[in-house]
């Protein structure tokens, strides 16, 4: 065997080279763990919102038109001493137009 076939290296490893490539691996590294952290908060928070936050019985959508109707109509509560209803937006404008009067 002659000193050209020696089996090995003949020039050290450029160890600027190998901490390069180290950082720039742990930098991928640590960019992929913080997006796939966001990402599955994200689809957590969706999900919870779509099954739980969202969704609504059919009880709570019947109150729900049952108190729309009795805030936005007009109807007599008593007509001897006159007290009637009215729409809950007409009465805020009405009191805020009284206020802003005096």
């Amino acid at each position: 065997m002659s000193g050209s076939e020696a089996g090995y290296e003949r020039s050290d490893v450029n160890i600027r080279n190998v901490i390069g490539i180290a950082v720039v691996l742990t930098g991928f590294l640590f960019a992929t763990l913080i997006f796939l952290n966001h990402f599955f908060s994200y689809s957590k928070e969706k999900m919870v919102y779509e099954r739980v936050l969202n969704t609504q019985s059919a009880e709570l959508r019947r109150l729900r038109v049952v108190e729309n109707e009795k805030l936005d109509s007009y109807r007599i509560l008593n007509q001897q001493t006159g007290q009637y209803q009215i729409p809950v937006s007409l009465a805020m404008k009405l009191i805020a137009d009284e206020s802003y009067r005096k």
